[in-house]
């Protein structure tokens, strides 16, 4: 990343008392490209969360679903390097825009009921997700300090899961008096892509990570631009990168659930109106879940590895009861013997337990991703690296994730689903375990180490005099 292998460039020091608020802080910075996915991944995981992207048959979800994480997990990977290259804006903007293009596509789905352009469009959208994605780790791993990683990666989530919540709202108001209705009407789809296109133009205000500083007066990086050579060289050696091998199961099972909880619990067992109203708490238990663990992995203990065990040990026990819980559910009904559509206003208490049950896999799902992500701050402070790392995992998570929609789209028995779905994320803990004891260190220059891993060819540009006004130079 540096001629000269210098991987102390992201901890150069900046003079000047640092103000909470300042443009170029990490707390705004990462604040924005909350809002950023707030506006485009928020919105889709409500569109998504709704069951068959609000349609009466999943089918052609399910294909537009399995195009997009197979691009997806091409571009997760390549994500990082591009990000690099070409820097934030280009490349956030880039992604955000086929966001705008997937809703789009449902849009004239209900009209013209051909398959064919919503997969494309999902196979669109697989590329521009993996460019965001990889942009967004980089920004929410790198920016915080060593100490309030757990915090900055709660505060993204809460953010873009604001995103899910207000999307969930949407058809839960604009088709609540259609009870009998499968299919979300078009006024549905137009809001989602206003609210997506305004995500893409929104991400046009993010800084280059070399403008950013943090609060302890230290650069997120001091590199300007990074070459396709220097990428591509990178990016062949995280498959050889033991600490991220650790990680591949976590990562494979992220989103391996996603497919079974919305079309199969929330798309199965309820009406149009109420899987709108339910999207509406699974994204809240969301913000509440990343706030929990958050707190738990910078706050609980002294030492960072502590800390890291006590993260692992929450979300395997929270896991485990989920999942059995979910068990219990599932046995009540198949694709064979599917459930009577429960509505939230005329159910009564057949309503209440599903809904905690949907409701707690958002809590589960949320909790788990911020465990894994601080796991990988923990291996490296610079942005540029991050970058390579989260664009690995977000590859490896869609990967999976294309799998999982055709074994849905296959008709995969219901409960063979759920035993796969647990038994992956069950998989992931002892794993995640074996990093904290050997990867993850209670020295705050620990990430220094893990920076030795990547060779370092960039070029670093002359530091700056006063890194907190550098956004009065240049934006």
């Amino acid at each position: 990343m540096g001629l000269g292998g210098d991987e102390e460039s992201s901890t150069t020091q900046v003079s000047e008392k640092p103000s909470y608020f300042r443009y170029n802080s990490p707390f705004v910075q990462v604040s924005l490209i909350g809002l950023v996915c707030f506006c485009c991944p928020g919105m889709f995981n409500a569109l998504g969360g709704m069951g068959g992207g609000g349609q009466v048959d999943p089918t052609a979800s399910n294909n537009a679903n399995t195009a997009l994480y197979t691009t997806f997990s091409i571009f997760g990977v390549l994500g990082g390097g591009i990000y690099n290259i070409f820097g934030p804006r280009l490349t956030l903007a880039a992604g955000c825009s086929t966001y705008v293009l997937y809703a789009g596509s449902f849009l004239y789905y209900n009209h013209n009921p051909d398959q064919t352009f919503v997969i494309i469009a999902g196979a669109v959208l697989g590329v521009g997700a993996g460019l965001l994605w990889a942009g967004q780790g980089a920004m929410m791993t790198s920016y915080p300090t060593t100490k309030r990683k757990g915090t900055y990666i709660s505060l993204f989530w809460s953010i873009f899961n604001l995103g899910g919540v207000i999307g969930g709202l949407i058809p839960f108001f604009l088709n609540y008096h259609r009870t009998k209705a499968e299919s979300v009407n078009d006024k549905t789809y137009v809001a989602f892509m206003c609210f997506m296109s305004a995500g893409a133009i929104l991400s046009l205000t993010i800084l280059p990570p070399s403008r950013v500083v943090r609060d302890d007066g230290t650069r997120c990086t001091n590199i300007k631009y990074s070459k396709v050579s220097t990428e591509a060289f990178e990016i062949l050696k995280l498959f050889l990168n033991w600490k991220l091998l650790l990680i591949v199961p976590a990562a494979w099972s992220s989103n391996f659930f996603y497919s079974y909880q919305f079309n199969n619990v929330n798309g199965l067992m309820f009406n149009l109106r109420t899987r709108g109203l339910n999207s509406v708490f699974y994204w809240s238990a969301q913000m509440l879940g990343s706030i929990g663990i958050g707190f738990a992995l910078d706050f609980s203990f002294q030492s960072r590895r502590t800390r890291g065990f006590v993260g692992i040990g929450i979300v395997a026990l929270f896991g485990t009861a989920i999942w059995g819980g979910g068990l219990a559910n599932q046995l009540n009904y198949s694709r064979g013997h599917p459930p009577q559509r429960l509505d939230f206003k005329t159910s009564g208490n057949d309503f209440a337990g599903p809904f905690v049950l949907y409701f707690c896999y958002g809590l589960l799902d949320s909790m788990f991703q911020s465990l894994v992500y601080w796991m990988i701050a923990a291996l490296a402070d610079d942005s540029e690296i991050l970058s390579r790392y989260v664009g690995f995992y977000k590859g490896v998570q869609s990967a999976g994730a294309a799998i999982a929609w055709q074994v849905d789209a296959h008709n995969v028995p219901l409960l063979n689903q759920l035993i796969a779905n647990w038994s992956l994320t069950t998989v992931s803990y002892p794993l995640l375990v074996v990093l904290v004891m050997f990867a993850i260190k209670d020295d705050e220059n620990s990430s220094k180490t893990a920076e030795n891993d990547s060779t370092q060819t960039s070029i670093i540009p002359p530091p700056a005099n006063n890194g907190y006004n550098e956004l009065g130079k240049s934006t």
